[in-house]
């Protein structure tokens, strides 16, 4: 059976919440995700698809996905 973090690595991206300032709105207009913050964290979730694109939409934009 496949490892549970292989699948959250596809479905999601976990980033300091200020990374997203700014780009919140973009992020909630261009793709379907949802977005979940936690004191300094922010979690974006949504289907591989939407993370494959938010990511790259992300690094355009100079955040840094690691």
């Amino acid at each position: 059976m496949p490892d549970a973090s292989t699948f959250r690595d596809s479905t999601q991206i976990l980033l300091p919440a200020c990374a997203i300032d700014g780009l919140r709105d973009g992020l909630e207009e261009r793709f379907t995700l949802t977005i979940v913050e936690a004191g300094d964290r922010c979690r974006i979730i949504g289907s591989p698809v939407e993370i494959k694109d938010a990511s790259a939409y992300l690094s355009r934009n100079g955040v840094s996905i690691a």
